[in-house]
Order: C-alpha cells, then sequence, then structure tokens
C-alpha cells in the first residue's frame, strides 16, 4: 500500500486552542457517554481517498471525511466533494502548490483547524464550511475522547504510523493493533466517527477501521473536537454542555 500517503507534520503547541478540561471546569461532568456509538455506518463503504493516495493532504482529508460524517448524520445523505476542493484546501491551508511538487509537505493539524475556523473549507456550493470552534483533548484521557466523539460526530486526531499497518501491497488491517518493535514511517491525519469496547472506529484512505484502544493511546499525539453548527442544529448535541455563543466566544483570540 505504498501509494498510501500521510502527511501529518509534527504538532503545534498553541497556547490559544482551549483545553477540553479548562471546559469542564464548573461542570458537573456528568454528560452520558454511551459504551459506543458509531456515526460512519456500514450501509457506506466507501468515503473517497481525497488526493490521499497521490499527496501528503491528509489534514485535509480528514476535514472532508468529518463533513462526510457530520453531513450524513444531519442531513440524513452524505455530502462528498470533489478533489479539487481539497486540493484547493491543502493550497490554502499548507502552502502546497501543484507548480512546485517540493512543497508536497503535508499540514499541521492546529494550522489547517485555524484556517477552518477562520476562512473554511472550500465547498462546491460556493460558500465555505467554516467550523464555530475546535479544542483540544488530552490522549490520555479515553473518556474525554469518547465524550468528544459522542458530542461532535467526529475527533480529529494525529498519530505516527507503525510499520506494521503499511504493508507493500494491499490494504493496512481491518483491525490496527499494536505490534512490537514496529519503526515509525510518518505521521498521519484521521478522523475518529466512533468506538466500541475495541476501540475507536475511523476513516483513513477512504475506507473504515477501527484501532483498538492499545494502539490508540501508544500512537496516538494530539486529539482535538471540531465543532459544527449544522451538526448542533440537527443533533442538539454540544461540547461539555457548553453553548453555541459560548463555544464561539472562547475562540475569540484565535480569530
Amino acid at each position: 500500500m505504498k501509494n498510501k500517503l500521510f502527511g501529518r507534520r509534527p504538532r503545534g503547541f498553541n497556547h490559544k486552542i482551549p483545553h477540553m478540561s479548562a471546559m469542564l471546569l464548573g461542570s458537573d461532568n456528568s454528560v452520558f457517554v454511551p459504551p459506543s456509538i458509531n456515526y460512519a455506518p456500514d450501509t457506506v463503504s466507501n468515503f473517497g481517498m481525497m488526493l490521499n493516495d497521490q499527496l501528503g493532504d491528509c489534514t485535509c482529508a480528514a476535514v472532508y471525511h468529518s463533513i462526510q460524517i457530520w453531513s450524513l448524520n444531519a442531513q440524513g445523505s452524505m455530502l462528498t466533494e470533489p478533489d479539487n476542493d481539497v486540493l484547493s484546501l491543502y493550497e490554502q491551508a499548507c502552502g502546497y502548490s501543484p507548480a512546485d511538487p517540493s512543497t508536497d509537505q503535508g499540514g499541521v493539524e492546529q494550522s489547517v483547524l485555524s484556517y477552518l475556523l477562520n476562512n473554511g473549507a472550500p465547498m462546491s456550493s460556493g460558500a465555505p464550511h467554516k467550523i464555530s470552534a475546535f479544542y483540544e483533548v488530552d490522549p490520555r484521557n479515553t473518556k474525554d475522547v469518547k465524550q468528544t466523539i459522542y458530542e461532535c460526530g467526529v475527533a480529529y486526531i494525529g498519530i505516527d504510523v507503525p510499520a506494521n499497518i503499511m504493508p507493500d501491497d494491499g490494504m493496512p488491517p481491518q483491525l490496527w493493533q499494536v505490534v512490537p518493535n514496529q519503526e515509525i514511517i510518518g505521521g498521519h491525519a484521521i478522523a475518529l466517527t466512533g468506538y466500541n469496547a475495541t476501540g475507536p472506529f475511523l476513516i483513513s484512505w477512504g475506507q473504515k477501521f477501527q484501532m483498538t484502544w492499545d494502539f490508540f493511546n501508544q500512537y496516538t499525539d494530539e486529539v482535538y473536537g471540531i465543532v459544527d453548527s449544522e451538526w448542533i442544529a440537527k443533533t442538539g448535541k454540544t461540547p461539555c454542555g457548553m453553548t453555541l455563543v459560548q463555544l464561539e466566544q472562547m475562540m475569540q483570540s484565535m480569530k
């Protein structure tokens, strides 16, 4: 599967980004988190490569996979944007230029999310898809990760990729597990779309997979909740019990 590319650059550390632990201060933190949830139903088998077999644009591909999940669950039909919109986001948010292959250097997740907040993802409808807010989640706190997926529809994460999930030919295994003594071969951005006792469900390279919680704990470097206003309007779910106005206000320093 060597034609499947990565593209997550080392994580950023922007102190202005809200953290879930701070958002929960003063809350009774009694949100019901179900033992399992799956926002990417088995009726959908192919979510599209989003150019991640040609470019290191996984940070942008994961954004459009998130839009698929939001639209599927909020509207009942999945909105899949054409590759030229994914390419446009990669150019605008990550500095890629098709005229200069050396600029295919991937992206920083925090920078991509900041771009979505201030400018939005290009959409074929014309109006860009802006997010209302985003926040950081401690990968070591499994409950917060589950709560983020449940309340936001997805969690936007970054992992270090061990060699065992990238066979020389064919797709990765359906279940990503920890195998000892594996070389790290890149960084990858992924949209988590659910979880159960085994671990999180995810979309990567256009397909659905699952990783074990052990795999998540060992290889996940960063986790973000993304606040989508349409998701809130249709589902009524907001992170940490906050209102949309409160969530937007906490992002003022990022604008």
